[in-house]
Protein backbone atom coordinates (compact mmCIF):
# COMPACT_ATOMS: atom_id res chain seq x y z
CA UNK A 1 0.00 0.00 0.00
CA UNK A 2 1.36 3.23 -1.21
CA UNK A 3 1.35 6.51 0.95
CA UNK A 4 -1.58 8.45 0.51
CA UNK A 5 -2.78 12.27 1.20
CA UNK A 6 -5.90 13.10 3.01
CA UNK A 7 -8.03 12.68 0.03
CA UNK A 8 -6.32 9.18 -0.94
CA UNK A 9 -4.43 10.38 -3.98
CA UNK A 10 -0.69 8.78 -3.47
CA UNK A 11 1.80 11.27 -1.32
CA UNK A 12 3.95 13.33 -2.94
CA UNK A 13 7.36 11.93 -2.72
CA UNK A 14 6.72 8.11 -2.83
CA UNK A 15 7.82 6.13 -5.76
CA UNK A 16 5.31 5.28 -8.44
CA UNK A 17 3.69 1.75 -7.79
CA UNK A 18 4.70 -1.21 -9.63
CA UNK A 19 2.03 -3.14 -7.96
CA UNK A 20 4.37 -4.36 -5.34
CA UNK A 21 4.13 -3.36 -1.60
CA UNK A 22 7.08 -1.34 -0.95
CA UNK A 23 9.74 -2.59 1.85
CA UNK A 24 9.44 0.05 3.79
CA UNK A 25 6.89 3.04 4.50
CA UNK A 26 7.44 5.78 6.67
CA UNK A 27 4.11 8.04 6.65
CA UNK A 28 3.62 11.66 8.65
CA UNK A 29 6.23 10.21 11.06
CA UNK A 30 7.13 12.13 14.30
CA UNK A 31 9.28 12.48 17.17
CA UNK A 32 9.57 14.93 19.33
CA UNK A 33 12.18 15.05 22.44
CA UNK A 34 10.30 16.69 26.01
CA UNK A 35 12.27 19.36 27.82
CA UNK A 36 11.65 18.69 31.36
CA UNK A 37 12.25 20.97 34.55
CA UNK A 38 11.65 20.73 38.10
CA UNK A 39 13.59 19.94 41.35
CA UNK A 40 11.26 17.28 42.48
CA UNK A 41 8.20 17.22 39.78
CA UNK A 42 9.88 17.08 36.05
CA UNK A 43 7.28 19.24 34.62
CA UNK A 44 7.22 19.34 30.23
CA UNK A 45 7.66 23.06 29.65
CA UNK A 46 8.55 22.23 25.81
CA UNK A 47 9.81 19.60 22.88
CA UNK A 48 12.53 19.50 20.84
CA UNK A 49 10.81 18.81 17.31
CA UNK A 50 13.57 16.48 15.77
CA UNK A 51 11.14 14.90 13.51
CA UNK A 52 8.00 16.57 12.17
CA UNK A 53 5.80 14.95 9.94
CA UNK A 54 7.83 13.01 7.52
CA UNK A 55 6.71 10.59 4.62
CA UNK A 56 8.96 8.47 2.53
CA UNK A 57 8.92 4.65 1.26
CA UNK A 58 11.74 2.25 -0.51
CA UNK A 59 11.23 -0.39 -2.22
CA UNK A 60 13.09 -3.71 -2.88
CA UNK A 61 16.76 -3.47 -4.07
CA UNK A 62 16.59 0.39 -3.73
CA UNK A 63 18.91 3.14 -1.75
CA UNK A 64 17.17 6.40 -0.43
CA UNK A 65 19.50 9.01 0.36
CA UNK A 66 19.25 11.10 2.80
CA UNK A 67 21.13 14.55 3.25
CA UNK A 68 20.30 17.83 5.52
CA UNK A 69 22.97 19.97 7.83
CA UNK A 70 23.75 18.53 10.81
CA UNK A 71 20.98 19.00 13.31
CA UNK A 72 18.44 18.49 10.91
CA UNK A 73 17.42 15.02 11.73
CA UNK A 74 18.55 12.68 10.03
CA UNK A 75 20.06 10.22 12.18
CA UNK A 76 16.75 10.49 14.56
CA UNK A 77 14.87 9.28 11.43
CA UNK A 78 17.18 6.37 10.72
CA UNK A 79 16.41 5.21 14.31
CA UNK A 80 13.31 5.66 14.65
CA UNK A 81 12.55 3.72 11.63
CA UNK A 82 14.09 0.85 13.25
CA UNK A 83 12.75 1.65 16.51
CA UNK A 84 15.73 2.48 18.48
CA UNK A 85 13.55 5.57 19.51
CA UNK A 86 10.24 5.71 20.03
CA UNK A 87 8.06 7.68 17.73
CA UNK A 88 5.55 10.32 19.10
CA UNK A 89 3.34 9.85 16.07
CA UNK A 90 2.73 7.89 12.59
CA UNK A 91 3.20 5.17 11.05
CA UNK A 92 5.74 2.68 10.00
CA UNK A 93 4.93 -0.30 8.00
CA UNK A 94 8.25 -3.44 7.14
CA UNK A 95 6.58 -5.18 4.12
CA UNK A 96 2.81 -4.00 5.05
CA UNK A 97 3.27 -5.02 8.76
CA UNK A 98 2.73 -1.98 10.92
CA UNK A 99 5.54 -1.66 13.39
CA UNK A 100 4.93 0.99 14.93
CA UNK A 101 4.08 0.19 18.16
CA UNK A 102 5.03 -3.35 18.39
CA UNK A 103 6.34 -4.93 21.38
CA UNK A 104 9.46 -6.99 21.65
CA UNK A 105 8.77 -9.99 21.40
CA UNK A 106 6.66 -8.96 17.84
CA UNK A 107 9.48 -7.05 16.51
CA UNK A 108 12.10 -10.07 16.80
CA UNK A 109 11.12 -11.10 13.09
CA UNK A 110 11.52 -7.79 12.15
CA UNK A 111 14.87 -7.13 13.56
CA UNK A 112 16.39 -9.99 11.49
CA UNK A 113 15.45 -7.99 8.44
CA UNK A 114 16.06 -4.47 9.59
CA UNK A 115 19.54 -3.71 10.45
CA UNK A 116 21.64 -1.21 11.21
CA UNK A 117 25.30 0.36 10.83
CA UNK A 118 26.37 3.69 12.76
CA UNK A 119 28.45 6.63 12.44
CA UNK A 120 31.44 6.08 14.96
CA UNK A 121 32.44 2.79 14.63
CA UNK A 122 34.88 2.70 17.30
CA UNK A 123 31.77 3.97 19.45
CA UNK A 124 29.55 0.67 18.60
CA UNK A 125 32.19 -1.48 18.88
CA UNK A 126 32.18 -2.99 22.85
CA UNK A 127 36.19 -2.87 22.92
CA UNK A 128 35.82 -5.47 25.92
CA UNK A 129 34.69 -8.08 23.34
CA UNK A 130 36.61 -9.86 20.61
CA UNK A 131 35.55 -9.54 16.67
CA UNK A 132 34.04 -13.01 16.53
CA UNK A 133 32.22 -12.57 19.25
CA UNK A 134 30.79 -9.08 17.64
CA UNK A 135 29.86 -10.63 14.80
CA UNK A 136 28.26 -13.42 16.70
CA UNK A 137 26.28 -11.92 18.66
CA UNK A 138 23.14 -11.19 16.23
CA UNK A 139 23.29 -15.10 15.54
CA UNK A 140 23.11 -15.70 19.13
CA UNK A 141 20.57 -13.22 19.95
CA UNK A 142 18.32 -15.02 17.42
CA UNK A 143 19.36 -18.82 18.47
CA UNK A 144 21.10 -19.42 15.49
CA UNK A 145 22.50 -23.06 15.46
CA UNK A 146 25.66 -22.66 17.63
CA UNK A 147 27.58 -25.23 15.74
CA UNK A 148 27.59 -23.49 12.80
CA UNK A 149 28.70 -19.90 14.52
CA UNK A 150 32.13 -19.48 14.02
CA UNK A 151 32.31 -20.85 10.49
CA UNK A 152 29.36 -18.38 9.56
CA UNK A 153 31.88 -15.34 11.41
CA UNK A 154 34.54 -16.39 9.19
CA UNK A 155 32.82 -16.53 5.83
CA UNK A 156 31.22 -12.71 7.00
CA UNK A 157 34.80 -11.64 7.73
CA UNK A 158 36.01 -12.89 4.65
CA UNK A 159 32.88 -11.25 2.53
CA UNK A 160 33.84 -7.70 4.20
CA UNK A 161 37.17 -7.52 3.04
CA UNK A 162 39.11 -8.80 6.47
CA UNK A 163 41.61 -11.87 7.31
CA UNK A 164 38.95 -14.49 8.73
CA UNK A 165 42.38 -15.36 10.71
CA UNK A 166 41.48 -12.05 13.14
CA UNK A 167 38.38 -13.44 14.99
CA UNK A 168 40.21 -13.05 18.19
CA UNK A 169 41.22 -9.61 17.61
CA UNK A 170 39.60 -7.08 19.81
CA UNK A 171 38.32 -3.46 17.87
CA UNK A 172 41.53 -1.55 19.05
CA UNK A 173 43.81 -3.71 17.63
CA UNK A 174 41.96 -2.36 13.51
CA UNK A 175 42.04 0.75 11.95
CA UNK A 176 38.89 3.04 11.14
CA UNK A 177 38.01 1.72 8.20
CA UNK A 178 38.59 -2.11 9.39
CA UNK A 179 36.13 -1.09 12.24
CA UNK A 180 33.62 -0.15 10.30
CA UNK A 181 34.06 -3.28 8.08
CA UNK A 182 33.51 -5.27 11.23
CA UNK A 183 30.23 -3.23 12.01
CA UNK A 184 28.57 -4.33 8.43
CA UNK A 185 29.51 -8.05 9.14
CA UNK A 186 27.84 -7.49 12.02
CA UNK A 187 24.43 -6.42 10.03
CA UNK A 188 24.79 -8.55 7.71
CA UNK A 189 25.10 -11.88 9.91
CA UNK A 190 21.66 -12.27 9.92
CA UNK A 191 20.94 -11.99 5.86
CA UNK A 192 18.51 -8.68 6.78
CA UNK A 193 16.62 -6.86 4.29
CA UNK A 194 16.92 -3.37 5.35
CA UNK A 195 19.93 -1.99 6.27
CA UNK A 196 20.08 1.86 7.84
CA UNK A 197 23.69 3.57 7.28
CA UNK A 198 23.56 6.41 9.78
CA UNK A 199 27.05 8.61 7.82
CA UNK A 200 28.95 4.99 7.49
CA UNK A 201 31.68 6.77 5.58
CA UNK A 202 31.92 10.27 7.61
CA UNK A 203 34.65 9.46 10.25
CA UNK A 204 36.78 7.44 7.58
CA UNK A 205 39.38 9.18 5.24
CA UNK A 206 38.67 9.85 1.44
CA UNK A 207 40.52 6.71 -0.04
CA UNK A 208 38.78 4.34 2.79
CA UNK A 209 35.47 5.95 2.32
CA UNK A 210 35.97 4.97 -1.24
CA UNK A 211 36.26 1.61 -0.60
CA UNK A 212 33.95 1.60 2.19
CA UNK A 213 31.37 2.41 -0.65
CA UNK A 214 32.22 -0.08 -3.14
CA UNK A 215 32.24 -2.47 -0.73
CA UNK A 216 28.75 -1.57 0.26
CA UNK A 217 27.56 -1.45 -3.38
CA UNK A 218 29.09 -4.97 -4.20
CA UNK A 219 27.24 -6.33 -0.57
CA UNK A 220 24.00 -5.02 -2.26
CA UNK A 221 24.27 -6.64 -5.12
CA UNK A 222 25.39 -10.00 -3.56
CA UNK A 223 22.58 -10.17 -1.27
CA UNK A 224 19.84 -8.13 -2.63
CA UNK A 225 19.72 -5.78 0.26
CA UNK A 226 17.91 -2.23 0.10
CA UNK A 227 20.18 0.74 2.38
CA UNK A 228 18.87 4.08 3.64
CA UNK A 229 21.79 5.93 3.27
CA UNK A 230 21.96 8.66 5.60
CA UNK A 231 25.08 11.54 5.37
CA UNK A 232 25.90 15.19 4.92
CA UNK A 233 28.31 14.64 1.87
CA UNK A 234 26.11 15.38 -0.97
CA UNK A 235 28.63 13.62 -3.33
CA UNK A 236 28.87 10.53 -1.68
CA UNK A 237 25.14 10.51 -1.75
CA UNK A 238 24.77 11.20 -5.50
CA UNK A 239 27.06 8.05 -5.86
CA UNK A 240 24.82 5.32 -4.33
CA UNK A 241 21.71 6.64 -4.41
CA UNK A 242 18.59 5.64 -6.58
CA UNK A 243 16.66 8.73 -4.76
CA UNK A 244 17.24 11.10 -2.55
CA UNK A 245 15.75 13.20 0.51
CA UNK A 246 16.67 16.61 1.46
CA UNK A 247 15.66 17.37 5.24
CA UNK A 248 16.02 20.63 6.76
CA UNK A 249 14.92 21.20 10.74
CA UNK A 250 13.27 18.22 11.25
CA UNK A 251 11.16 17.89 7.43
CA UNK A 252 11.54 17.05 4.02
CA UNK A 253 11.89 19.99 1.90
CA UNK A 254 12.71 18.19 -1.02
CA UNK A 255 12.83 14.50 -2.91
CA UNK A 256 13.57 13.23 -5.96
CA UNK A 257 15.32 10.48 -8.07
CA UNK A 258 19.24 11.29 -7.72
CA UNK A 259 20.38 12.63 -11.34
CA UNK A 260 17.00 14.70 -11.35
CA UNK A 261 18.42 16.22 -7.65
CA UNK A 262 21.58 17.02 -8.80
CA UNK A 263 20.78 18.62 -12.86
CA UNK A 264 17.35 20.24 -11.66
CA UNK A 265 17.12 21.39 -7.84
CA UNK A 266 13.98 22.59 -6.83
CA UNK A 267 14.50 23.92 -3.69
CA UNK A 268 16.68 26.93 -2.63
CA UNK A 269 18.04 24.80 0.26
CA UNK A 270 19.19 21.91 -2.28
CA UNK A 271 20.09 24.55 -4.57
CA UNK A 272 22.37 25.82 -1.41
CA UNK A 273 24.09 22.47 -0.82
CA UNK A 274 24.95 21.80 -4.37
CA UNK A 275 26.64 24.75 -4.39
CA UNK A 276 28.71 23.62 -1.27
CA UNK A 277 30.05 20.94 -3.42
CA UNK A 278 33.97 21.86 -4.31
CA UNK A 279 34.18 21.29 -7.98
CA UNK A 280 38.10 20.11 -8.85
CA UNK A 281 38.89 22.79 -11.60
CA UNK A 282 39.99 25.99 -9.98
CA UNK A 283 38.34 28.22 -12.59
CA UNK A 284 35.30 26.95 -13.18
CA UNK A 285 34.86 26.73 -9.19
CA UNK A 286 35.34 30.49 -8.99
CA UNK A 287 32.98 31.43 -12.29
CA UNK A 288 30.44 29.18 -10.91
CA UNK A 289 26.96 30.91 -9.36
CA UNK A 290 26.10 30.04 -6.04
CA UNK A 291 22.57 30.17 -3.84
CA UNK A 292 24.46 31.31 -0.42
CA UNK A 293 22.48 31.09 2.83
CA UNK A 294 23.55 32.68 5.50
CA UNK A 295 22.96 32.14 9.61
CA UNK A 296 22.19 29.35 12.00
CA UNK A 297 19.21 27.01 11.41
CA UNK A 298 16.10 27.99 13.77
CA UNK A 299 15.50 26.63 17.15
CA UNK A 300 14.41 22.76 17.05
CA UNK A 301 12.09 23.69 20.31
CA UNK A 302 10.55 26.85 18.32
CA UNK A 303 10.37 26.34 14.88
CA UNK A 304 9.87 29.52 12.76
CA UNK A 305 6.36 29.54 11.58
CA UNK A 306 5.57 29.52 7.75
CA UNK A 307 8.16 27.92 5.72
CA UNK A 308 10.71 26.73 8.26
CA UNK A 309 13.67 28.12 5.68
CA UNK A 310 12.62 31.20 5.38
CA UNK A 311 14.55 32.59 7.71
CA UNK A 312 17.77 32.10 6.02
CA UNK A 313 16.48 31.78 2.16
CA UNK A 314 17.40 35.03 0.21
CA UNK A 315 14.36 34.44 -1.70
CA UNK A 316 11.63 34.90 1.23
CA UNK A 317 8.73 36.27 0.65
CA UNK A 318 5.85 37.33 3.32
CA UNK A 319 4.05 34.45 1.52
CA UNK A 320 7.06 32.12 3.01
CA UNK A 321 6.29 33.71 6.67
CA UNK A 322 2.86 33.14 6.82
CA UNK A 323 2.04 29.57 5.11
CA UNK A 324 4.04 26.52 5.66
CA UNK A 325 4.70 24.81 1.44
CA UNK A 326 3.42 21.19 1.57
CA UNK A 327 5.40 18.99 -0.74
CA UNK A 328 3.84 19.25 -4.79
CA UNK A 329 4.57 16.82 -7.11
CA UNK A 330 6.35 17.88 -10.41
CA UNK A 331 7.31 16.13 -13.36
CA UNK A 332 9.89 13.17 -13.05
CA UNK A 333 8.59 12.11 -9.80
CA UNK A 334 10.29 14.99 -8.29
CA UNK A 335 8.69 16.74 -5.29
CA UNK A 336 9.55 20.31 -3.50
CA UNK A 337 7.80 22.24 -0.65
CA UNK A 338 8.50 25.37 -1.51
CA UNK A 339 6.49 28.96 -2.46
CA UNK A 340 8.90 29.98 -5.11
CA UNK A 341 10.32 26.75 -6.49
CA UNK A 342 13.68 27.17 -8.74
CA UNK A 343 14.50 25.81 -11.98
CA UNK A 344 10.90 25.26 -13.33
CA UNK A 345 8.53 27.14 -15.68
CA UNK A 346 5.51 28.59 -14.66
CA UNK A 347 3.66 25.85 -16.90
CA UNK A 348 5.22 23.40 -14.90
CA UNK A 349 4.05 24.91 -11.59
CA UNK A 350 0.84 25.41 -12.93
CA UNK A 351 0.58 22.20 -14.35
CA UNK A 352 1.71 20.57 -10.07
CA UNK A 353 -1.01 22.97 -8.93
CA UNK A 354 -3.68 21.39 -10.69
CA UNK A 355 -2.45 17.56 -9.83
CA UNK A 356 -4.93 15.67 -7.45
CA UNK A 357 -1.49 14.97 -5.43
CA UNK A 358 -0.73 18.59 -4.94
CA UNK A 359 -2.23 20.00 -1.21
CA UNK A 360 -2.82 23.17 -3.52
CA UNK A 361 -5.40 22.80 -6.35
CA UNK A 362 -5.11 26.16 -7.83
CA UNK A 363 -2.45 29.28 -7.94
CA UNK A 364 -5.36 31.61 -6.68
CA UNK A 365 -5.79 29.71 -3.93
CA UNK A 366 -2.29 31.07 -2.16
CA UNK A 367 -2.39 34.25 -0.80
CA UNK A 368 -1.15 37.58 -2.93
CA UNK A 369 3.15 38.14 -2.60
CA UNK A 370 5.69 40.08 -3.80
CA UNK A 371 8.07 37.96 -6.78
CA UNK A 372 10.89 35.88 -5.02
CA UNK A 373 14.32 38.44 -5.67
CA UNK A 374 16.88 36.41 -7.71
CA UNK A 375 19.43 34.25 -6.11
Amino acid sequence: MSATTTNGAPEPGAPASSGATPLLEVDHLKLYFPIKRGVIIDRTVGHVHAVDDVSLSLNEGETLGIVGESGCGKTTLSRSIVRLLEPTGGTIRFRGQDITKSGRRELAPVRRQLQMVFQDPQASLNPRKRVGQIVAAPLKLHREDGHDIESRVRDLLARVGLNPEHINRFPHEFSGGQRQRIGIARALAVSPSLIMLDEPVSALDVSIQAQVINLLDDLQDEFRLSYVFVAHDLSVVRHVSDRIAVMYLGKIVEQSPSEELYTKPIHPYTTALLGAIPIPDPKENRARRRLVVEGEPPNPINPPPGCRFHTRCPRATELCKQLEPQLTEYANGHVAACHHPMNVTPEEIRAARRSPLSPVSAPDQLPASTPPPAP
